[in-house]
């Protein structure tokens, strides 16, 4: 789960800077500031950044993701094969 924790984070934090930055160009280039125009500029340079630059993290949360996925089914497995036995 601290692979999880990590990596929502730091998209968290690469879109709040994105905001900031695409709030405040807008403020200074522009009058008045249209806060959706904003908030989906930032979701999309946002989400461009991560694809970037969060490839490590993506990378160890799926490593993480992939090898509970690989538990479970051994468990699945004993469990189904030790029903067959009875």
């Amino acid at each position: 789960m601290k692979e999880f924790w990590i990596y929502t984070a730091l998209r968290a934090g690469l879109f709040v800077g994105a905001f900031c930055i695409v709030f405040g160009v807008w403020f200074l280039v522009a009058d008045s500031v249209n806060l959706l125009w904003v908030f989906v500029i930032a979701f999309l340079v946002s989400g461009a950044a991560s694809y970037v630059l969060l490839e490590r993290q993506r990378a160890a949360f799926a490593v993480k993701v992939e090898g509970r996925a690989g538990r479970i089914t051994e468990k699945y497995e004993e469990m189904r094969a030790k029903e067959d036995e009875d």
